[in-house]
Order: structure tokens, then C-alpha cells, then sequence
């Protein structure tokens, strides 16, 4: 084997720990290299978007399940931690773990009568999961301050320090998305990752096959859940003030335009969707106007002409044309 073919391999072999390796040594410069707090506020989104779309990925792509209410789970877990911290005193972290298994427990026992369903009704019953806890944000104004929303949240810190500058946030934002990066890449590479995948090619044969799909499908979507919980209190303690419309039909719509952008089945893609849907506004000046048009837009091309996903698709396509190339130079 040649020093060419040598390298090749190492690098096919380790391509996703040299992948994760340069992106954790990307982050950790980026600050000495964009120290701008607009720019930081954005990427800083980025990640807590990252984090409830790896979980949404997980249940959508790699379950073949849809979650149309995501952002319920997103809501619960800001107010959680909201009304934990400044109600009843609690210190952030143990606040934000504790609203985390809170929201677990409710997402096991929305799931499990739920996922019985499949398909259009799976994806109306989650809808309707997510209209519920909006209203119950917007009408409870003596728990969460109803449309005026909910001020004072107190911000994370370390010992020694408080995070509640751009340049901290930054590191523990993304410290949390890459962890839940590296959580989903073992995952799917697992025994549990290779049920999942037959789960989402056929319930049936994977069931057939030894896999437990009910209790799966639940144990996914409680994962799921538990992510995007961490992400709203993350959300909640980083920007100190939480409203109703954040958490929205609307967040849980963008939440899965986001997986379908990136690539369904794709946890590098979740990443990538994460932040092409959060720069958006960045680069179309009109779509704080045109939002809902221009996310449709998006939805439609994607599925008609790279359904695998951005990510995916231009993957594949880069290959092909290699391949091709390849050929083409062994047949000359």
C-alpha cells in the first residue's frame, strides 16, 4: 500500500473524529477571530438551535417518525427553568437537569399513548401537543407571565465566573452542541442506531427482525425531548427574558424545515440546517416580512429537487461526478 493510499485510509477510517476535531478547533478560535457580539449573538443561536434539531433528527430521520410539536418541549424547558430559578429560588444548573427530567417524564407519557399513531395522525397529535402548551404559556399569567412574557431569569455561571458575556456564551453553548453532536454520531452508530435505521426503512421487517419499534420509537422521542428541554433553559439563561411566540407552531415548523434542509438522517446536516435557517434573515433582507413564504419556498425545493437533504444531496452529487471522473480517466 503506497503513502497515497496510506493516507486514504486513515483518513476514510477516522473521517468523523478528524471532522468533530476540526470543527471543536474552529470554535474555539472563532471568538479570537470574530469578537463582533452581533456576530457571536447569532452563532450562539446557532448552537442552541443545533441542539433541539439533533434531537428532532434523531426522531424524524433516523425513526421515520414526524414531531410537528417540538418547540412544546422547547417552551417547557425555558419556562421550567424560568419559574424554577426566580419563583422558587433554585441555582441555574440544578434547575435546568431537574426541568429536564421533568419534561422526560412528560414526554413519556405523551408518548406513549401518541405514538400508536403513525403518519398524518402522529404528526396532528404532536400539533396539537404543541398548541396546547402555547396557550397554557399565553393564559397563565400568574405562573408565566402570559403575553408580557417572563423577565429576570438569572444567567448560568462557573465557578468563579458568571457567563453572561457573548465570548463565554460562546463556549458553553457550543461546549453543550458539540457534546450532543458527539451523544448522536454514537448513537446512530450503535446497535440502538442500526434499530432505529431498520425502523425507519420498515416497522414491520425491523420488527421481524428482533427490534423493539414501540418501545424505540418512545425512547427517541423522550431523548429528543430531554434535548430540546436543555436547549430552551440554555435559551432562557442566556437571554434572561422568555415569551409565548417563541415557542410557537411556527418554532416547531422552522425546527423541522431545519432537519429537512440539513437532511433527514444526516446529524451533520442538523448542524448545517441549524444554521442556514438562522442566518436566513441575515441575507434576505425581506424575510422578516415574507417569513412564512420564504420558509415554504425553501421546504418546496428541497423536497423536489434534494430530498436527501442540502447536505446530503450535494454529498452524493460531489461523489457521483468523482466516481464518473474516476471512470473516465481508467477508460482513457
Amino acid at each position: 500500500m503506497t503513502g497515497r493510499q496510506q493516507l486514504l485510509y486513515f483518513l476514510t477510517l477516522h473521517r468523523t473524529g478528524l471532522a468533530v476535531t476540526l470543527m471543536t478547533a474552529a470554535l474555539l478560535l472563532f471568538p479570537l477571530v470574530e469578537d463582533n457580539p452581533y456576530t457571536l449573538g447569532l452563532t450562539n443561536l446557532i448552537a442552541i438551535n443545533a441542539i433541539v434539531v439533533l434531537g428532532l433528527n434523531l426522531f424524524i430521520g433516523y425513526t421515520g417518525q414526524i414531531s410537528l410539536g417540538h418547540a412544546a418541549f422547547f417552551g417547557l424547558g425555558a419556562y421550567g427553568s424560568a419559574v424554577a430559578t426566580v419563583t422558587f429560588g433554585l441555582p441555574p444548573w440544578p434547575a435546568m437537569f431537574l426541568v429536564a427530567a421533568l419534561v422526560a417524564m412528560v414526554a413519556l407519557a405523551v408518548g406513549i399513548p401518541v405514538l400508536r399513531l403513525s403518519g398524518h395522525y402522529l404528526a396532528m397529535a404532536t400539533l396539537g401537543l404543541n398548541y396546547v402548551v402555547h396557550t397554557v404559556l399565553l393564559q397563565w399569567d400568574e405562573v408565566t407571565g402570559g403575553p408580557s412574557g417572563f423577565a429576570g431569569i438569572p444567567s448560568l455561571s462557573v465557578p468563579g465566573a458568571a457567563v453572561d458575556d457573548p465570548v463565554s456564551l460562546h463556549y458553553l453553548l457550543w461546549g453543550f452542541a458539540m457534546a450532543c453532536l458527539l451523544l448522536c454520531l454514537n448513537l446512530v452508530r450503535s446497535g440502538v442506531g442500526r434499530g432505529m435505521a431498520a425502523l425507519a426503512g420498515d416497522e414491520t421487517a425491523a420488527a421481524c427482525l428482533g427490534v423493539d419499534t414501540r418501545a424505540t420509537k418512545v425512547k427517541v422521542f423522550v431523548l429528543s425531548a430531554v434535548l430540546a428541554s436543555l436547549a430552551g433553559s440554555l435559551f432562557a439563561h442566556c437571554y434572561a427574558y422568555v415569551s409565548p411566540d417563541t415557542f410557537g407552531i411556527f418554532a416547531s415548523t422552522d425546527f423541522v424545515i431545519m432537519v429537512v434542509v440539513g437532511g433527514m438522517g444526516s446529524i451533520w446536516g442538523s448542524v448545517f440546517g441549524a444554521a442556514f435557517l438562522t442566518l436566513m434573515p441575515e441575507w434576505v433582507e425581506f424575510f422578516d416580512t415574507y417569513k412564512d413564504f420564504v420558509h415554504g419556498g425553501i421546504l418546496v425545493l428541497v423536497l423536489m429537487f434534494l430530498p436527501q437533504g442540502l447536505i446530503t444531496g450535494l454529498t452524493d452529487m460531489v461523489r457521483v461526478r468523482l466516481a464518473l471522473r474516476r471512470r473516465g480517466h481508467a477508460a482513457t
